[in-house]
């Protein structure tokens, strides 16, 4: 017993007719009256009383279409509901705290003013979580400052990300070329927790100097941290993508491309997964708005 045996049965039994049935399924009547026999047959039984026009169910084929249609029509409806599914998401994205309500937003902006109905889950991650979130196939994308090679995932740049000195809007240090960390390090540091690529990066940078240096307080995200530094309570280092244009007005910005990398930020996928419809659609709206269109492929 196939399902296409019962789907043809389960049809002629609601229409009443063999030639109709055989015209709403787009195959030839004959089939369907092949599949109808073959079940009349592995049941030992008759299904249809076809000596009355339009024809009419026995006592069993009533039962068997009783059985049988919500089977069907569940089946049928099986490739409707996953396309469905497929077409609404959702898309699971993993991103470091700084790039979520920077970078991540813009593109969000746009992608839900171009698929409102695709829903869509941010998981807040440092650099090395986001690429073990992406590893397990618990996102479909991962956003990262820097990519370490890995022959399991497939990176995209996007974005540049470049670090900044963050003052207070009148500190010395915005009067003046900021031309080491050794200047940086003479006052209190306000960074992002341990483990972030940036705080990483700067700590590297003054041991390997040697260089003294303090930090007075830690916070996961670098709008708060923003928040303090214009209240003078210290400086600290952070990508310039986390600057909006406003905090020109409370906050002095420096490059410090001079002294600390700048690195080419992008997405990663899992190699050899296959990417959802929904999630090639989030990929097309980042390439859309943050990669420039004289450098896109």
């Amino acid at each position: 017993m196939e399902i296409r045996e019962l789907r043809s049965f389960c049809t002629a039994a609601r229409l009443k007719s063999i030639s109709q049935a055989a015209a709403e399924l787009g195959i030839g009547q004959p089939t369907v009256t092949t599949h109808i026999k073959k079940l009349e047959s592995e049941m030992d039984t008759v299904l249809f009383d076809r000596v009355r026009r339009p024809i009419q169910l026995t006592l069993a084929g009533r039962r068997l279409s009783e059985l049988a249609s919500p089977l069907v029509e569940g089946i049928d409806s099986l490739a409707e509901t996953a396309s469905q599914a497929e077409s609404r998401g959702p898309v699971v994205l993993a991103a470091t705290p700084d790039i979520i309500p920077h970078t991540l937003l813009r593109v969000v902006r746009v992608f839900l003013a171009r698929h409102p109905h695709i829903h869509l889950t941010i998981k807040s991650a440092t650099r090395s979580e986001v690429s073990q979130i992406v590893s397990d196939g618990d996102a479909d994308i991962g956003i990262v400052q820097h990519y370490d090679r890995n022959e399991a995932f497939q990176f995209e740049g996007m974005f540049v990300y470049e670090r900044v000195l963050i003052t207070p809007r009148e500190h010395p240090l915005s009067q003046q070329p900021v031309e080491s960390l050794e200047q940086i390090a003479r006052y209190p540091l306000i960074l992002m927790g341990e483990g972030t690529h940036t705080r990483d990066l700067l700590e590297s940078e003054l041991k390997r100097r040697s260089v003294s240096y303090e930090i007075v307080v830690d916070l996961d995200s670098m709008d708060i941290i923003k928040r303090y530094v214009a209240l003078g309570m210290g400086i600290s280092v952070g990508p310039r993508l986390a600057i909006d244009p406003d905090d020109h007005e409370t906050l002095g910005v420096i490059s410090l491309a001079h002294i600390l990398p700048v690195e080419q930020g992008g997405t990663i996928t899992l190699k050899g997964k296959r990417m959802s419809t929904p999630a090639e659609r989030f990929m097309s709206v980042m390439r859309d708005v943050l990669i420039p269109a004289g450098r896109r492929s």
